[in-house]
Order: C-alpha cells, then sequence, then structure tokens
C-alpha cells in the first residue's frame, strides 16, 4: 500500500501532525507510522555550509592570498550532531511505498531552507512533493493546510531566496573576517592586551554600527540649558497652568534671546519678564472643545512584541522570541515569525471562533462576552486591522482560542506575554478611546500663554487593553506641582470656561530645563530600529504607515542581537534592557568604518533584504543577484587587501580608550 510522507521541522511539531492525521500510529526510531502515512521530523538544520577547507585543506589557515575566497559551486554537510536522524529522514525519502511528500517544516524562507538541503543531500525519487504552508498548529489549521498543499514547485523561488540568503552571509562572513582580521585584528589584541575576535557579517556590523553611533552622539552631547515661563491662573479651588510662547504681538517674538519660541537662553531674561508679569491678571483669550478618538493599535507582529516585551516586562528579544515559540508550539497563537500587524479577509471571516474560546479565561471574559453579544467583531474585515496587501506569508500573530489547558504549564512570563497577545486583539474589536481636547490661549499685557487639556469621555479600548486611564490631562510640558490636584476640579472649571474670563493673582514660575543627547537603544527599540532600516520611529501608527524594508527579517533579528551580545560588542543590561557597545565593539566599527563602510550602511543593508525579497516574488532572478553580491565582496575584499590604515586606527583606537579609562571601562 503506497504511503504519504509527512516531514516537520522538529519532533513535537511532527507530533502534531500525526494526531491531526486520527490515525492510529506506530512508533519507530525517528518516525511515526500508520497504515496510510509516515511523520517524521528534522532537528532544525540537519544540513550545514562547508567551511573553505572542505574545499581545499590548505583553505584552513586563515592567508590574505586565498582571498576572496568565492567557490563556483557550493558544498553542503550533514550536521554531526544530528546525522542520525538525518539517516532516518534520508531513507524515508527514498522508501518504495513512499508516493507522495508533505513538507511540513516552518512556513518561512528558513523553514522552506531547512528542508530543501535535506532533500538536496538525501536524494528523492518521489515527484508528487507538495507543500504544507500553516499559520498555526490547531488540528483544523494543520487539516486545511494538508488539504489546499501547493506543489513544492509553487515555492522554487522562495527556496532560491533561502539559498542566497545563506551564501550571502557565509561569502560575506568568510571574506570580511578572514580580511580585516588579517590585516587589523592583531593590533586591535595588542592594543587591547588580549586575543580578541574579529567577526563581521552582512547583519550584524551594521547593526553594531547603529549602536556606535548612537554612543557616541550621546557621548558628544552638549547641553544647552533653557528657562521656560509656566503661568498658573486660579479658579475655583483649582489652579491652570499654562506655558508662556512668544508669538507675534510678544515683546520677543523673533527675539535672538529666546530659545526657541517658548523659552529664553538666561535666566535674568527669564526672570525679568516673570516679574513683570508676576500677580497681573490674565485673561481668557480663546478656548476651543473637541472631541478626539484614539484607535486601538495595529496586533502585534515579532518586532512589535519584541519591544513591548523589553519595555514592559524587561525580557530580552531572544528571550520573547523563544516564549512566542512555545505558545504557538502549545496552539495557544498563530505563527510567530511574522512582519504583518493585521488579519488577512479569510482569517477575519472565522474570528469570532477564536474570539471565543477566550471566553474561558476568567480575566477576560466579560471582555469577550461584550464583544460578541454586541457584534463589534462582524464587521472587521471592513477596518485597518484587516488588510490582504500588508501580508506576505503570515498575519498578525494572534491567539487561536484554542490550547487553553496548557495555560496551566506556562512560567509566569510566557502567561504574562501570553495575556498581552490577548489583551491586543480583543481591543481591535472594542470602539476607540474618546476624549475631549480643551485648548485654552490665556493673555497677561502683551504676553499669552497656552494650555491643552485632555479629559477621557469613553474608555473603549483600554478598558481591555489595561493601560493606565487618563482623566483630565496636560499635553503639554507645563505641567508642575498643581498636576497632582483633583481631576476632578479641574473637570468642573474647564466645563464652566467662558471667553474673556479674567484670573487675578497669577502666579508666573520659572522652569529651568536643558537639552537632551539621544535616548540609548533598549532590545526592543533596536528591534524596531532594525525593522524599519535604521530609523527609530517611537509613534506606533507612524512606524505602520511608513513601514519599508528592514535589517535582517523578524526570524533572524533576535539571534543577532544575541550575537552581537556574545561576542562581546554590545553589552545589555538585563534590569533595564538598555544596551550600548564595549571598547572592542567600537574599535570593530573603526575598523571597518576605515575599511568596508558600506557594511555599516542600514540602507545598504536593508537594500540586500530587499533584493531577497524580489527573488522571493521571482522579480529578480537568481543569477542577477548572485553576480551583484559577488561584485560587491571581490571589490571590497580586493580595497581592504591593497590599504593600510593602521596609523589612523591607532589614533582611534587611542581615542575610544581614554574614554573607557575615565569611565572606568564603561562606555
Amino acid at each position: 500500500m503506497s504511503k504519504s510522507l509527512f516531514i516537520a521541522e522538529k519532533p513535537s511539531v511532527a507530533r502534531e501532525f500525526a494526531k491531526a492525521l486520527g490515525d492510529s500510529f506506530s512508533r519507530a526510531d525517528g518516525y511515526l507510522e500508520s497504515e496510510r502515512a509516515v511523520v517524521t521530523w528534522c532537528v532544525g538544520h540537519l544540513i550545514s555550509m562547508s567551511y573553505p577547507e572542505a574545499y581545499d585543506p590548505e583553505l584552513k589557515k586563515w592567508r590574505m592570498e586565498t582571498l576572496p575566497f568565492i567557490p563556483d559551486h557550493f558544498l553542503y554537510e550533514v550536521i554531526d550532531s544530528v546525522k542520525k536522524q538525518f539517516g532516518v529522514v534520508k531513507s524515508l525519502l527514498n522508501r518504495a511505498d513512499v508516493e507522495r511528500i508533505y513538507v511540513c517544516t516552518d512556513s518561512g524562507r528558513e523553514g522552506e531552507y531547512i528542508y530543501r538541503l535535506v532533500e538536496q543531500e538525501a536524494g528523492t525519487t518521489v515527484k508528487d512533493r507538495r507543500r504544507v504552508w500553516i499559520d498555526s498548529q490547531t488540528e483544523a489549521e494543520i487539516r486545511r493546510g494538508i488539504k489546499e498543499a501547493k506543489p513544492l514547485s509553487a515555492y522554487d523561488s522562495l527556496a532560491s531566496s533561502a539559498y542566497l540568503r545563506a551564501k550571502e552571509d557565509y561569502l560575506m562572513g568568510i571574506n570580511f573576517s578572514r580580511a580585516l582580521a588579517l590585516k587589523y585584528g592583531y593590533q586591535i589584541s595588542e592594543f587591547l592586551g588580549k586575543k580578541t575576535k574579529l567577526a563581521v557579517g552582512r547583519v550584524m556590523t551594521c547593526v553594531l554600527g547603529m549602536v556606535v553611533r548612537r554612543e557616541r552622539e550621546i557621548r558628544d552631547f552638549v547641553k544647552t540649558p533653557f528657562y521656560r515661563l509656566i503661568a498658573g491662573f486660579p479658579a475655583d479651588g483649582a489652579v491652570l497652568t499654562a506655558e508662556w510662547r512668544a508669538v507675534e504681538g510678544s515683546r520677543y517674538f523673533g527675539s535672538p534671546l529666546l530659545y526657541k519660541e517658548n523659552g529664553f537662553k538666561e535666566e535674568s531674561v527669564a526672570k525679568g519678564l516673570a516679574d513683570q508679569l508676576q500677580g497681573k491678571t490674565g485673561t481668557l483669550v480663546s478656548v476651543s472643545r473637541k472631541k478626539e478618538k484614539n484607535n486601538p493599535p495595529l496586533l502585534f507582529n515579532l518586532a512589535e512584541l519584541q519591544n513591548s516585551c523589553s519595555r514592559e516586562l524587561k525580557i530580552s528579544p531572544d528571550e520573547t522570541l523563544n516564549i512566542a515559540q512555545e505558545l504557538y508550539e502549545k496552539k495557544l497563537v498563530t505563527y510567530p515569525r511574522t512582519d504583518a500587524r493585521v488579519l488577512s479577509t479569510a482569517v477575519a471571516k472565522e474570528i469570532r471562533g477564536n474570539i471565543a474560546g477566550l471566553g474561558k479565561i476568567a480575566d477576560v471574559a466579560p471582555f469577550v462576552k461584550r464583544i460578541l453579544d454586541s457584534g463589534w467583531e462582524k464587521d472587521i474585515a471592513k477596518t485597518r486591522y484587516t488588510n490582504d496587501k500588508m501580508i506576505t506569508d503570515h498575519y498578525a500573530i494572534i491567539p487561536t482560542g484554542q490550547g487553553l489547558t496548557a495555560l496551566a504549564g506556562l512560567s509566569p512570563r510566557s502567561r504574562a506575554v501570553y495575556e498581552m497577545i490577548v489583551r491586543r486583539f480583543l481591543a481591535i474589536f472594542y470602539p476607540p478611546a474618546v476624549y475631549e481636547k480643551t485648548n485654552l490661549e490665556f493673555q497677561i499685557e502683551t504676553e499669552h500663554f497656552f494650555a491643552v487639556y485632555k479629559n477621557l469621555l469613553e474608555e473603549g479600548y483600554l478598558a481591555v487593553s489595561g493601560k493606565k486611564k487618563e482623566s483630565a490631562d496636560k499635553k503639554d510640558d507645563s505641567r508642575d506641582e498643581n498636576e497632582e490636584q483633583d481631576g476632578e476640579a479641574v473637570k468642573a472649571v474647564l466645563e464652566a470656561l467662558k471667553k474673556g474670563q479674567q484670573f487675578s493673582d497669577t502666579k508666573i514660575t520659572i522652569k529651568p530645563g536643558e537639552t537632551s543627547p539621544p535616548r540609548r537603544y533598549n532590545s526592543g527599540t533596536l528591534i524596531l530600529a532594525m525593522e524599519n532600516a535604521g530609523q527609530l520611529i517611537e509613534d506606533e501608527n507612524l512606524r505602520a504607515q511608513i513601514k519599508g524594508s528592514g535589517i535582517g527579517t523578524s526570524a533572524t533579528r533576535a539571534e543577532i542581537l544575541k550575537k552581537l551580545v556574545t561576542n562581546e560588542y554590545l553589552k545589555l543590561n538585563k534590569k533595564t534592557q538598555q544596551i550600548s557597545p564595549t571598547q572592542l565593539g567600537e574599535m570593530i566599527y573603526d575598523t571597518v568604518d576605515a575599511s568596508i563602510r558600506p557594511l555599516l550602511s542600514p540602507e545598504l543593508t536593508a537594500s540586500w533584504e530587499l533584493g531577497l525579497s524580489r527573488v522571493a516574488e521571482g522579480t529578480v532572478t537568481e543569477q542577477e543577484y548572485m553576480e551583484k553580491m559577488k561584485d560587491f565582496v571581490v571589490r571590497r575584499v580586493e580595497k581592504v587587501k591593497e590599504s593600510s590604515v593602521r596609523e589612523y586606527l591607532n589614533q582611534c583606537f587611542i581615542r575610544t580608550g581614554n574614554v573607557y579609562k575615565k569611565n572606568g571601562g564603561k562606555s
């Protein structure tokens, strides 16, 4: 009897496929078998690219004359630790009774690469090979994936991009690391007085550059003091605070004494104006009120989840990915390695099931009930939370509404991440939060003071998100001790305000401040900056609008950051998740900057990633991409061989060393 062979990426996934098939399986060494099916597994990668010495034993020794190393044909080998399982998979791929193969590795570029390498090295005579592409590991989704599996050839372009990504990292890593280590590695080790590792990579070095540049911006930043005027207008037991601005009509309009339009460079000038206005009567010359809606944020993709976990739970991106993968394998959430933050139209039609399943979780059951009772889920396909054009491989990370028995076995951290995903998901079905925004303009003599208050009218989705609710709140920077006063008193005053109203005994205070340097990256904001080609865009809605080609992929960014920390090029503060470079990291940055500067360019690195995406789409050929990559490697290696910047680097190392010596080894 002929059989179908199912190949998963790991044993736990293989068991889920066997369960979904519903057959009676017997266990063998490295696979499961029933009357009509065989289910086996890889253990992650079974095959790796061979080191240069596999091409020629002489290449084991690093020598400049053997560079650039660009083989005409790439060699691969079975990883020693998994040779036994590879043997099992190979024998099954070539079993006489197997007539169809279902490829069930992870639904993404890396999963595709894992299987293609196995088939390449093992060979198979089976012509009917199909690709299972799923978004979660629920039984229904697995069965759908099997039923709708496309011919493996439909994913050939994706496989090509996977091969190219690996070749690119291999060629750049080996050639650039060897060239720079041979030329400058000894100089770095000698300066530090210890043996060091000089490793360079397409994405890794670019990320190192982002962190070092930010650190140097902070280090070189010169603070500028400024002095602002804040007016307090007493009104029925409350005090309304407003900030002075030098608008047209002010005696300081356009004055060189100003720092921007709302402060002075010198305290004495600020004090002179404060003394002039102190205790004078102020008039409300303008009051306007309008309602503002604040929509729920988009759903989580992996980068947004990593950023939120870094900020709120102080969890590193690598740990967040591991937790998300755990939740996925326990059927609690959908596929985590996704860049999308929206639902697909097909999923939106069936989303009620996901919501209803969450009704068994006590903490969110009231929200689930309200959504379903109100029918808020019915129109989700017509909102910004559903958009097929914003999805490549997978839609956003959402709860499946299934697998809830696994919740009891989760660690507190895993449970917290799951709850974060659940609340973000449920929030999109709730109405927006509604605020009343009140704009005030006061005048004292020729000078004008401005304030903006926001008062929460309807909490909407904030009830679900668990975020701190706002009452009477100020949006500008004129907050002072009056912020602590009773919010209800402020609300009452705001509601009664009328244009022309006067306020006596005005209190003018000077609020000193100073310009701030850029903030250091934390693990979450660095992941976001990588996603946006080196730009850290703080505003979440703006990030969604301008998202383009990033550095690395959702599947690799956490690992890149982890490698930089392991190599001791970056330091990660586990308590704050703040990231800073080490002295070695800065020295490697200077070495690359002086010899292969394009490696530090986020724009160039993102363009390589965009090129890989176009290969996957079929708009760029594998040959075109490979030729450009080879040319880049050859030109840059030859430049390193021909030039020498040792004297310049020595000056850089001394300058950086003095900073670390002064700060006791810290940046």
